[in-house]
């Protein structure tokens, strides 16, 4: 069966992700084969085309996808075929139009929920579960900086963040993305190109600084992630648009008030089939009480994805992005 997947021979601009026409075998033990009906963008796809995150040439591209299982391999047990499933890799090669992929690294599709839906929220919902849940344990009250409040994370953190009763202080980097995050449930909105945002956090927080900041701009904004955060407060860096951060001494920490710092990944947080019920159960369940909203923002073509790239990584973007074949 001849199906296309995207794919880059070396690391570079969007220009690099080229399609290529495959002959897709029959899935191989504990395997299925899985029709895209909708695939998700994620800056950590960004990450991997211009090798930041390392993948060996030539590479598929892309981790987050909603289909439908149209044939099983030997061994497979609890899908068949005709489901509606959705995956968040960690292998890559959602930008295709049939791929096969490991029965386990599924995620079955509740009813009510749309493949659009499923593909725009599983790794940034999942991420957000875990982040909000697992790794920061956010309580009713803290205080809470959310940085790209508008972004596809940012506003699902926000959701989430005021589902638990924190306080949300969101950053957007233009002016027509304040109205996102305010509807989201920010209590406080700063444009941070033309406001010292660390100065305004202290203000709204009486000098205190927040609890936690969720920092998924990276290098850009580590300065203002530390004078922001408050004495013994928790520094959670998890994505990388502003650049990696690098270069820094521990001892900053300490000079910033004994700042805890963590830079986790989702999937170690969802390394188990127990975790991996327990986070995608949480997430699918705010879903359908309507506590959370993936707000697709924009609709591309599956083929026109380098397009879909270049508008990512130039903040032209808002909310989540699907890709449809």
């Amino acid at each position: 069966m001849t199906e296309r997947v995207a794919r880059f021979h070396a690391h570079g601009g969007p220009e690099v992700i080229q399609w290529e026409e495959v002959d897709l075998p029959a899935p191989g033990a504990g395997e299925v084969r899985f029709r895209t009906t909708a695939a998700g963008l994620n800056f950590i796809d960004t990450y991997y085309r211009k090798g930041l995150y390392p993948s060996p040439l030539p590479s598929g591209l892309g981790v987050e996808g909603a289909g439908v299982v149209e044939a099983i391999g030997p061994g497979v047990t609890g899908v068949s075929v005709g489901d509606r499933v959705c995956n968040f890799g960690p292998n890559l090669g959602a930008y295709a139009t049939a791929r096969n992929i490991a029965a386990d690294a599924l995620f079955h599709i509740p009813d009510g929920i749309s493949d659009e839906v499923a593909a725009a929220i599983l790794l940034k919902g999942c991420t957000t579960e875990f982040l909000v849940e697992r790794c920061a344990k956010v309580e009713p009250g803290m205080p809470v900086l959310v940085h790209a409040a508008a972004g596809g994370v940012g506003l699902l953190l926000v959701q989430w963040l005021k589902h638990v009763g924190a306080v949300v202080i969101g950053t957007v980097g233009s002016d027509d993305k304040i109205p996102l995050a305010r509807a989201a449930g920010a209590d406080h909105v700063i444009q941070s190109r033309r406001e010292d945002t660390a100065k305004l956090v202290r203000e709204i927080t009486n000098g205190a600084g927040v609890r936690v900041t969720f920092d998924g701009i990276g290098m850009k904004m580590w300065d203002t992630s530390l004078k922001s955060t408050g004495k013994r407060g928790l520094l959670i860096s998890y994505g990388n648009a502003g650049g990696p951060v690098n270069g820094i001494g521990l001892a900053t920490l300490a000079a910033h008030g004994s700042l805890f710092c963590t830079r986790p990944t989702l999937y170690h947080y969802y390394d188990t089939p127990e975790d991996r019920a327990a986070g995608s159960g949480r997430l699918f369940d705010l879903v359908a009480k309507g506590v959370l909203n993936p707000n697709i923002g924009q609709r591309y073509a599956l083929f026109d994805v380098a397009q879909a790239h270049a508008d990512l990584e130039a903040r032209r973007t808002t909310g989540a992005t699907v890709l449809l074949p």
